[in-house]
This record gives C-alpha cells, structure tokens and sequence, in this order.
C-alpha cells in the first residue's frame, strides 16, 4: 500500500515548525527518522495532511556532557548513541541496551527522540529513559518546559507532549559512585520487537542495595516503574537467596499486570518479567562486586 496524500515541508529550524503546526493543528505531523512513522503511513492508519521533515535541525542534534548531565539530542540517531565514549562511560545502562533496539538499518536511521516520543510499549529508550531518571525536553512556540520520563508517558502510545510541542532533547543525570545498571529483553530474535523486558539501575554500598528502579516494558501500556518490587528487592538484602527472589516474583506478581497478545498469555509474560528481574539483579549485584546466589 501506500500513504494518503500529503503535504511535505522541509524545516530550517523550529520556528517553520511551529508555524506548520499553527496553520494545520493536528493535521501536521513530524517527520525525523521515520522508521515507525514510515510503514504506519503506508499501512494508511495515519493521514497527516502534512508532514514535516525536521532533519535538517542541527540544533536538534549531538551528545554533550555538561556538567552532572548528559544530554542527547532528539534528532540523534541510534547508532550515534552505541557509538558514544560518552554514553558508555557515564549511561552504562543505556550503552548496554542501545543493540537491542532494531536491526542495523533501523538503528542507522531511527532516532532517539523518535523512539522516547513515540511512546511504544515495547520499545527500549522509553524504559531506559526511565530508569536512569532522565527529563525530557519540549518546545513549542511559547517556550521549553521539561517533564520527568517518569511522569511523560501515560499509556498506550499516550504521552504528556501537546500537540504543539517538539521534543528536542533529552537530558540523563550522571549517577555518582556506587551506582550500577542492568538491561534483560526477552525477543523472538535479536533486533525484533521486546516481548518482555526490564532496565534496572540501583546503587550497591557496603552490600546494601538502595534506589533502585525496575522499568519494565513490553507488558503494559508504557514502561512501568515498579516501586513496589524494588522496595521488596531492597528489602532482601544480600546474598539473594531463592527465598528472596521467590519473594520478589510475589511482589510483581502484585504490581505488574502484563497485556495479552500475539507474543504471550498474561501469566507467560509475568513468568518471563519475573524471570528477567533475576537475572537484571544478580547482574546488578555481581557488577558492584559481590557474590550473588540464588
């Protein structure tokens, strides 16, 4: 198949747009990596009558460390993020998830920003986002606020970004001494769409696990923090005995309640994030250290 008819506009900068999207409202739709956006189109389940190519933005672009932050560019591709001496010295956690996302092809054209906007349910920079704490950055033509990642998704491809709005960056706080993260994805083959996974990041002192986050995604309608399971996971203490874990599998047993679909029933998707939250943890544990059992 192919797209509905549509009006392409090639962007300088943000002001064009913003007047694209003054002029046409929702009928205007941004255009960076394409790589979901493309097939949705020729599958005709989106008609913009406009479609703005916003690759040309230079300002949307690159990975700088400024201060206690790193900050990415919307408009950076995949394969800039693995490539990163940046990325793999200070977001560990997202270094380590970047091959997971896609296949080649995709990851040299798809965008971070594409990915963090989107919202999809299986996809992994919205759970690493997360987990790492990050605060993701909107404009539009009244100015810039920034929203928690935590608090930017809200369901089903549903996210706190108005329709007038671009995100043009995201912005990953450093984590100090003593912090280690974790990433398990369960797919049908390398690079396909997460049937169940998890990005875990905690911080490990003298034996003693604290802060962690537990994000899951390719279960609920958007990455799910579990505060409830990382609480119990702090609470067992070291080393992490069967006992222990048979206690966290109870906790998100409570907490998460996956979606059924093509890729598995409720109760396979639960056995399968009960079982990555294992593994992410004695990862975890074995990263900062210690010996983990279990």
């Amino acid at each position: 198949m192919k797209p509905y008819p549509f009006k392409y506009v090639r962007a300088e900068g943000l002001a064009a747009v913003f007047q694209q999207f003054e002029e046409h409202g929702d009928d205007a739709q941004v255009l960076a990596g394409g790589q979901s956006l493309m097939p949705v189109l020729n599958m005709r389940l989106s008609a913009p009558r406009v479609l703005v190519d916003i690759n040309r933005i230079e300002e949307l672009r690159g990975i700088a460390l400024d201060g206690g932050e790193v900050r990415i560019g919307a408009l950076t591709r995949h394969r800039e993020v693995l490539e990163s001496e940046v990325v793999r010295t200070h977001l560990p956690l997202l270094a380590e998830a970047m091959p997971h996302v896609a296949h080649v092809a995709v990851r040299n054209r798809g965008t971070l920003g594409g990915s963090l906007a989107l919202a999809d349910p299986a996809a992994e920079m919205p759970a690493c986002a997360v987990a790492l704490g990050a605060t993701l950055v909107l404009r539009s033509a009244a100015g810039e606020r920034t929203v928690a990642a935590e608090d930017f998704y809200q369901g089903l491809y549903e996210t706190e970004r108005r329709p007038d709005e671009v995100l043009t960056e995201a912005r990953y706080p450093i984590a100090g001494p003593g912090y280690h993260g974790a990433f398990q994805e369960f797919a049908r083959r390398q690079g396909d769409f997460a049937v169940v996974g998890v990005a875990a990041r905690g911080r490990v002192e003298s034996g003693v696990l604290s802060e962690l986050r537990l994000v899951y995604f390719g279960c609920e309608g958007h990455a799910r923090l579990a505060r409830q399971t990382a609480l119990a996971a702090e609470a067992g203490g070291r080393p992490y005995t069967p006992q222990v874990f048979a206690a966290l599998k109870d906790a998100l047993a409570e907490e998460l309640d996956p979606m059924e679909n093509m890729h598995g029933s409720r109760a396979t998707k639960l056995h399968m994030a009960q079982t990555l939250t294992g593994r992410a943890l004695q990862a975890l544990l074995a990263r900062a250290g210690g010996a983990v059992h279990g």
